[in-house]
């Protein structure tokens, strides 16, 4: 008797919400298009397709005719379109409303273009949680897929793999598919030939098994070098298809839902929290995170069976790692009940659609693609969030509720109250536990982000560009069955990035107050060189008084000086005006020497903006008076009153004014990250520090000021009707 397997193949079409048009473009010619192309040419392969709801957006407009073919082959019966969240969110992050409410406008979605409702749903970047099945349920989803790494966590065997297993909770039941790695380590990077062998080798005489491989669609000619061996070339996909075609005899190419038709789950599980391997690492701390990957990549090189069992982080530990992850996930929670407040009608429609696009995964995260580290996606995804939240404010006005002023609320969730200024222009969140930090100003006409910029701090994967340029050459982590995956391999796209590893001592709030040595410089406070002589950087200050147009605070702190340290007072009051396209803030610091020995030192107020400046982007500018310079740049004004910044095609340009004058320090705040191009710098921003002498005798009091005033040349909310 013959022995026979079944294949179930599905492909993941996946691009973020604020990406740039000729990068969707670009993957739409190098991987989807080519990929509808051979399924067209070989009609007798069946798989799964899954888009993401940006995506699908993009080709609605931009492609029509994609969408026209996808739309036949799934009516031939080739195709099977699978679901999921709207706009890709991880539905773990996301409130239960949100969760079903994503899940079915995809379902919604895709039954107004392909004439059927989906059955399956992609799991943004599998990650799994106990509670997910009931949203799947509710949404009227009856499968998923997740990894190898998944089912390994719920002990069970490899060999146990070629099949559905059923979970449920609360009593909602779904079907879980894992994939197989043998499938996942072969396609498409090892030999056609090999991957027909796996298959061969594992079919049984029942034909009762199937191999089931979900990953990214990208893989297949968008990633570096893949479009020459898929298409080019070594034509790598034609070859397969040629052999799934000509292997139909006992190799059958299906899809999820056609199995479960008529084969039932082959067991029941219950799946822990987790995401695919690379992740669990990525989510650790960064010296945890080094550690975690030496030792299974030893154990892997070595054949070890520890690394069945070993597993990294918690996806959620992104808003434990990142502060600024953390910030822009308890944004969306407050958008979200904010919106979820709204009557029914347009308004509420179209707040929900901003704010499903601002629960978009990809900035709620990092590793090898970027996320959090990539400025336009993330300010792309804070507009969002800003429109969802704005348009509840705006409905609330009307209906004369309190939308505005002033409220002492624990925004990040950390136990330790914030406050939380809003007024038609503009919404701050002022941090009086550490340093009295402004970390949130959303200017709310133009829904730009002002001050979302991301600390400079250490990577895990730092280790490796640093012993890459070290040696000189190419570096690589050990292959896994002869074959390498794009997270093995070691790229620069700039010489000399590892002297650019500087890492920032404190969080990037602005509002700040440095006490510096008198030979501080603009360089050594870029590069965090500069030595901090006062704790008020990151100790908490005192509220004295809070009101919707004034917040006062107060530290009772210490300078370091030649004899030990001395008590020195800081008062910082900032005052909020402006209207709905001119809001302002103006920063205050009032300085008493309490002590009996002189102060000589230097006293900063800091500011770090996000403009979009990177690339010595033309839009984006210091404007020094006589002269406009490159945002992304670095310089410094002496005995200075005024500077100017400001993005043209963001519609937002800033006036600041320092009372009495100062020298003014400016430098473009440069991560270094990864991607699938390789290790990059990144502008994230720009710091701005306001430097004045701090000459103080005993008893003696100096007051300074920086006034911030912006100016808007749009609202999209007025654009848009809301």
């Amino acid at each position: 008797m013959t022995r026979r397997i079944s294949l179930a193949l599905v492909l993941h079409n996946h691009q973020p919400v604020g990406n740039f048009g000729h990068v969707i473009a670009a993957n739409h010619d190098t991987a989807y298009l080519p990929m509808i192309e051979a399924l067209e040419r070989h009609p007798g392969v069946r798989l799964g397709l899954h888009y993401t709801g940006p995506l699908l957006d993009w080709l609605r407009s931009e492609r029509p005719e994609t969408v026209e073919r996808l739309v036949g082959l799934h009516a031939r019966g080739q195709v099977e379109i699978v679901g999921g969240g709207w706009c890709e969110p991880v539905l773990a992050s996301l409130p239960e409303r949100d969760r079903v409410g994503q899940l079915r406008r995809m379902a919604s979605e895709l039954s107004a273009i392909f004439g059927e409702r989906p059955r399956g749903a992609w799991l943004a970047e599998r990650v799994w949680e106990p509670n997910v099945p009931t949203s799947l349920h509710d949404a009227g989803y009856a499968w998923t897929i997740v990894d190898d790494a998944h089912f390994r966590a719920a002990a069970i065997a490899d060999d146990a793999m070629w099949g559905p297993y059923s979970t449920e909770d609360q009593g909602r039941r779904v079907s879980v598919f894992g994939t197989e790695q043998g499938l996942r380590y072969r396609i498409p990077f090892g030999t056609v030939e090999d991957v027909i062998d796996h298959l061969r080798v594992n079919a049984t005489e029942d034909g009762t098994r199937i191999g089931v491989m979900g990953d990214d669609g990208e893989k297949f000619g968008a990633w570096p070098t893949t479009w020459e061996h898929c298409w080019g070339h070594d034509r790598w996909v034609d070859r397969f298809l040629d052999a799934l075609e000509a292997n139909a005899d006992w190799l059958t190419t299906t899809t999820p839902s056609a199995w479960l038709e008529h084969a039932p789950p082959i067991g029941r599980i219950y799946l822990p929290t987790g995401s695919y391997a690379e992740m669990g690492e990525w989510s650790l701390p960064a010296a945890e995170g080094q550690l975690y990957s030496d030792l299974l990549h030893a154990d892997v090189l070595a054949g070890r069976p520890e690394p069945r069992w070993m597993r990294g982080g918690f996806w959620r530990n992104f808003q434990v790692k990142y502060r600024e992850i953390n910030d822009l996930h308890k944004q969306m929670l407050r958008a979200s009940a904010a919106v979820e407040a709204l009557p029914e009608g347009p308004v509420r429609e179209s707040a929900t659609d901003h704010l499903f696009q601002g629960q978009s995964n990809d900035c709620y995260w990092h590793g090898v693609f970027g996320g959090i580290y990539l400025s336009h996606m993330r300010l792309a995804t804070f507009a969002h969030l800003i429109a969802a939240q704005d348009a509840a404010d705006r409905a609330g006005r009307d209906q004369g509720l309190p939308a505005d002023g002033i409220r002492s609320i624990d925004a990040d969730l950390d136990g330790i109250p914030e406050l939380v200024v809003t007024s038609p222009g503009q919404s701050l969140i002022i941090k009086p536990s550490e340093g009295g930090g402004i970390g949130t100003w959303d200017i709310r006409a133009p829904r730009h982000a002002l001050l979302s910029i991301l600390r400079r701090r250490p990577e895990a994967y730092h280790a490796k560009l640093v012993a890459f340029e070290a040696s000189g050459g190419e570096a690589h982590a050990p292959a896994v069955d002869g074959m390498r995956s794009i997270h093995d391999v070691v790229k620069v796209r700039e010489p000399g990035l590892a002297a650019r590893l500087h890492y920032d001592t404190h969080e990037r709030r602005s509002g700040l107050v440095h006490i510096l040595g008198p030979d501080a410089t603009s360089e050594s406070f870029s590069d965090t060189s500069a030595h901090e002589l006062g704790d008020f950087v990151e100790s908490p200050w005192e509220v004295q008084h809070a009101a919707p147009d004034e917040v006062r605070l107060v530290r009772a702190g210490t300078v370091e000086s030649e004899g030990g340290t001395t008590p020195l007072t800081l008062h910082k009051t900032l005052r909020f005006d402006g209207d709905r396209r001119t809001p302002g803030v103006v920063t205050e610091i009032q300085a008493h020497n309490t002590g009996v020995t002189p102060i000589h030192a230097q006293l900063c107020i800091g500011w770090a903006v996000n403009l979009l400046g990177g690339g010595g982007n033309p839009s984006a500018w210091f404007d020094l008076g006589e002269q406009r310079v490159a945002f992304d740049s670095s310089g410094e004004l002496a005995d200075a009153t005024a500077i100017g910044f400001g993005n043209d095609a963001l519609g937002v340009s800033v006036a600041a004014t320092a009372s009495p004058a100062a020298a003014i320090w400016w430098s473009s705040i440069d991560t270094v990250s990864i991607s699938e191009d390789g290790f990059e710098r990144t502008h994230q921003g720009s710091s701005i520090l306001f430097v004045w002498p701090l000459q103080l005798a005993p008893g003696a009091s100096a007051t300074w000021q920086v006034t911030m005033h912006v100016a808007t040349t749009v609202d999209h909310a007025e654009a848009e009707g809301l």
